[in-house]
């Protein structure tokens, strides 16, 4: 082939279908093509315009956005958008998205009202505390709690709770972006009241207590607890900031019958936070609350309502939709149906019905391989170090990255997990009517 003989731009692009395509893509991939088939002629190279097209088309339609099934075993993974919504909240944020709503707009009084007024009625009942405040994410939060509290003054923090968390996020740098000075009190693995209470001066705007969520300290370790250090808050007039992280609203997980999990122990909660003296509690809402993402504030209302006022909280605000699904997951809870949620409802299969779905979605792929006990984790820097125990599939001696990449290749793809050389299926975080489809996808992927 000649470079004269190359598609003009219009014949390649009836070439690719571009009534699948926004125009403007298919335009400019099919130029970008045809250069590139050029340039390669030029060099004495074959290239054929069509084909570099269409891999482009394909590399592209890879990274819109769309569904994944998770088979990784883990429940809030970040990078698949943490927790799945509950029916009743995505149909809430569907309908806040397809139409006009009462953002900002009291029906009662036939006036502008407060943004995300019920869902702070709903936060505050649900926690104990006076009142509520709803922003984009728990980062969002804290930045907001530490410049509308703190700013220019001292916050206190023990040095074993200036954690980093995932793309590189440094509370110390969230810290100094907010304008507060920080005083790091203790060392790593022992900090003590007494650390806190020496460190306290007429400069000190408050005391700060950040949960590691995404790892565990063991061996020597101490800590003040969250009644110790709000006692000594309050002896001192300042007030105590817990960002407490996950989002667990309640040790008790009253909406799950029987005890509370085994893996939760250990984990604070917004309710027992605030009964013990916080007067601002802070977390996520897209972790183990199970809606959206956002960040939440609860307990005291003159604190809250010096948050609301700041002006970086209209640039933290979250949009309708988000407000809605986030209504949606807090009635779930107040209405006693939290074992509803997806990621509640996953975390609490019992490993026999996992163990049933394995087998059979194993059997029905066709695959040699085994359903061996395995652990599946709740992610997205939360309870770390604590694991769900659950039968996963093992499928040892195969190609296990071309497999694995062969399930990520599928429609809809697969997220599986390499171990040790095997490849590793997790059906916890996989509805049930999902398992044809994986075992469908293991077929392909293991005989490729």
């Amino acid at each position: 082939m000649e470079p004269r003989d190359l598609p003009s731009v219009a014949e390649l692009m009836a070439t690719l279908e571009p009534a699948s395509w926004a125009r403007e893509i298919t335009a400019e991939i099919a130029r970008h093509a045809i250069d590139e088939a050029r340039r390669a002629l030029q060099d004495g190279r074959e290239a054929d315009a069509a084909t570099l097209a269409f891999a482009e088309l394909a590399r592209i339609n890879r990274t819109r956005p769309g569904v994944v099934i998770n088979a990784g075993g883990v429940l809030l993974n970040t990078n698949l958008g943490r927790a799945p919504l509950h029916g009743d909240a995505a149909a809430a944020a569907a309908r806040a998205l397809a139409g006009y709503g009462t953002v900002e707009f009291d029906l009662n009084e036939g006036r502008r009202g407060g943004r995300g007024a019920y869902v702070h009625d709903l936060i505050a009942t649900l926690t104990g505390g006076e009142a509520a405040l709803v922003v984009n994410n728990n980062a969002g939060a804290l930045f907001l709690a530490l410049a509308a509290l703190g700013s220019d003054r001292q916050v206190v923090i023990s040095r074993g709770e200036l954690i980093e968390i995932g793309g590189s996020f440094r509370l110390p740098e969230l810290m100094a972006a907010a304008g507060v000075w920080l005083i790091e009190v203790g060392t790593t693995n022992r900090t003590r009241r007494a650390d806190y209470e020496d460190a306290i001066r007429a400069e000190t705007a408050m005391i700060l207590k950040v949960h590691p969520s995404n790892y565990r300290t063991v061996g020597f370790t101490e800590e003040a607890g969250y009644d110790s250090l709000a006692d000594l808050a309050h002896r001192h007039r300042l007030p105590f900031v817990a960002d407490i992280g996950s989002g667990l609203l309640d040790t008790e997980v009253p909406w799950l019958a029987g005890p509370p999990p085994a893996w939760v122990k250990g984990e604070p909660a917004a309710r027992q936070t605030l009964a013990e003296g916080a007067d601002l509690v802070l977390f996520s809402g897209d972790k183990l609350l199970g809606g959206p993402q956002a960040g939440i504030v609860a307990g005291r209302a003159d604190l809250i309502k010096r948050l609301g006022s700041h002006p970086i909280a209209r640039g933290l605000r979250c949009d309708g939709s988000t407000l809605a699904a986030l209504a949606a997951t807090l009635e779930l809870y107040a209405d006693g149906r939290g074992g509803e949620i997806p990621f509640w409802s996953m975390a609490a299969i019992p490993s026999a019905d996992l163990e049933a779905r394995s087998k059979a979605c194993l059997d029905a792929s066709g695959v040699e391989g085994e359903v061996a006990a395995g652990e599946s984790v709740v992610g997205a820097g939360s309870v770390p170090g604590q694991t769900i125990p659950s039968p996963v599939i093992r499928i040892p001696g195969i190609a296990t990255d071309a497999a694995w990449h062969a399930l990520l290749a599928g429609d809809p793809a697969v997220v599986a997990r390499r171990r040790d050389g095997d490849l590793i299926l997790d059906l916890r975080a996989v509805a049930p009517d999902q398992d044809a489809a994986v075992a469908a996808a293991l077929a392909r992927a293991c005989r490729s």
